[in-house]
């Protein structure tokens, strides 16, 4: 079951979050392969974010899943994710930063 959190120092008032949602959503579930009623996405907006300096359109977004997560599927959720935040949020892809956790890979070391 994914999970992704999103948060942004823009003003999501007045913006059609809905598509936010319904793009992150799908793009995620094509991507790690798991249904879409399975995949959960937390959007803030308006948080104090400070990045090079500057309080620009920014973003921090993270990304946990059970399974699912390969380099290649990293590279392919932080691109896709970059375009969504660009073209809804006018966050610049140099502008945000991504953390991607997959928790099967943690309970694997723990057992070590």
């Amino acid at each position: 079951m994914p999970c992704v959190q999103i948060s942004t120092n823009v003003c999501l008032d007045g913006l059609d979050t809905d598509s936010i949602f319904s793009d992150v959503t799908t793009v995620v579930s094509q991507i790690i392969g798991r249904p879409q009623k399975f995949v959960m996405v937390i959007l803030k907006g308006s948080v104090a974010i400070s990045f090079e300096r500057n309080k620009e359109p920014a973003a921090f977004a993270e990304i946990i899943s059970m399974g699912g997560i390969t380099s290649e599927v990293k590279k392919k959720l932080i691109y896709e994710l970059g375009t969504i935040l660009l073209e809804k949020l006018s966050v610049p892809r140099t502008r945000f930063f991504v953390k991607v956790f997959d928790t099967t890979m943690a309970t694997k070391y723990a057992k070590l």
